[in-house]
């Protein structure tokens, strides 16, 4: 476009890549371009991208690896058999589902960043990161029945099939290599028809299969193990070690998903037991996570070091009272007051309800801490 800067920006780049510029394979390649298909924009390219999305390549190649590892040699329902689906394996399918159908509505408004966007962040974030994970706890327990475990496989093979049929139009190559493994598993089988992923129809959701109830108990489930690997981080307990943990302030919704979900808990968060508080009973000195009004609390004594923990909870008490005080800001605005939505005031005067009740938390947690015996 500019053929006055051709020779300046020849030298420029080589040397930026004085070797060469790395091969990242088509796949990555196309899904930054569609990464980057944003309207009205200039597209700033960036090597890096490139990369990152080489990477994402490989956690899918390595994702179908463990799933044809667990399923290849096993029932995964192809000839019927009866299935029980674990809450994990219900809540992908959900999310699948809502999925799918936020990809067809960028499709058809050729949002093609959008759909990168949305693919990316199911597959590495959520069926990566969280459901194989999730699926050990069936896989591994020797208590595990054929029907829990037919459940599970096939699960991982549906999930990944669609998945595939999803990425194939952004990158075509690895998806159609991945499919060609897993389609005899899904109970496809090869003829002129279907030999090929590309003349696979595209998936489209099936809202009969969204459970809203697995949904939300997934998020409590994996809310509570984020909280405590986030404390393990913080206080420098190593992830191999098992702790125990105690809950507090529980309610029957949040006794229940303990008694049902435990596995998840105890596996993922590497526990070495979880109890209840009971009313009238004072906790050790604990660090504390959220899990909405419920407390999961690690006790400190032989795990911490008591300086690094003040350290902590001053951070975080600082980091939610300037929350809070901009939250205030918007209520004492006037203006905000009686032009916004009745129910963003309200939702708005929530949120400064749960940081106040956060903060008292965690400053009760500080004064604990700070009295302890060095």
């Amino acid at each position: 476009m500019q053929p006055k800067m051709a020779a300046k920006i020849e030298k420029a780049t080589r040397k930026e890549f004085p070797d060469g510029i790395a091969a990242y394979g088509t796949d990555a390649l196309r899904f930054t371009f569609a990464a980057m298909a944003s309207t009205g924009r200039d597209v700033n390219f960036d090597l890096g991208r490139v990369e990152g999305y080489r990477n994402f390549c490989n956690k899918l190649w390595n994702a179908a690896r463990y799933v044809l590892m667990n399923t290849e040699s096993y029932d995964c329902g192809q000839k019927g058999g009866a299935t029980i689906l674990s809450l994990a394996d219900r809540w992908i399918v959900s999310r699948l589902q809502q999925v799918e159908g936020q990809v067809a509505f960028e499709m058809g408004n050729y949002r093609f960043d959008h759909v990168a966007q949305l693919l990316y962040s199911f597959v590495w974030d959520e069926y990566c990161a969280w459901y194989l994970e999730l699926s050990k706890v069936v896989l591994t327990n020797e208590q595990s029945k054929d029907n829990d475990l037919r459940g599970t496989r096939q699960t991982l093979v549906y999930v990944l099939e669609a998945i595939l049929r999803l990425l194939h139009p952004i990158t075509p190559f690895i998806t159609e290599t991945i499919w060609l493994k897993i389609a005899p598993l899904a109970g496809i089988k090869a003829n002129s028809n279907n030999s090929t992923i590309s003349k696979q129809s595209y998936p489209v959701p099936d809202q009969a299969k969204i459970d809203n109830t697995a949904i939300d108990d997934m998020q409590w489930v994996m809310t509570a193990i984020e909280g405590i690997r986030n404390i393990r981080g913080e206080m420098n307990i190593k992830p191999s070690k098992k702790i125990p943990v105690i809950l507090e302030n529980t309610n029957e919704a949040d006794r229940k998903k303990v008694a049902e979900h435990s596995d998840y808990l105890n596996t993922l968060a590497k526990l070495e037991s979880i109890s209840v508080l009971e009313a009238g009973q004072v906790a050790p000195e604990s660090a504390i996570a959220l899990v909405g009004d419920m407390k999961v609390l690690v006790p400190l004594a032989g795990l911490i070091d008591k300086n690094a923990e003040i350290k902590r909870l001053q951070k975080e008490i600082q980091k939610l009272e300037k929350e809070l005080v901009s939250v205030q800001g918007k209520l004492k605005n006037e203006s905000f007051v009686s032009r916004a939505p009745a129910a963003i005031v309200q939702q708005k005067k929530n949120h400064a309800s749960e940081l106040e009740s956060s903060l008292a938390s965690l400053k009760e947690q500080y004064t604990g801490i700070e009295a302890m015996v060095d």
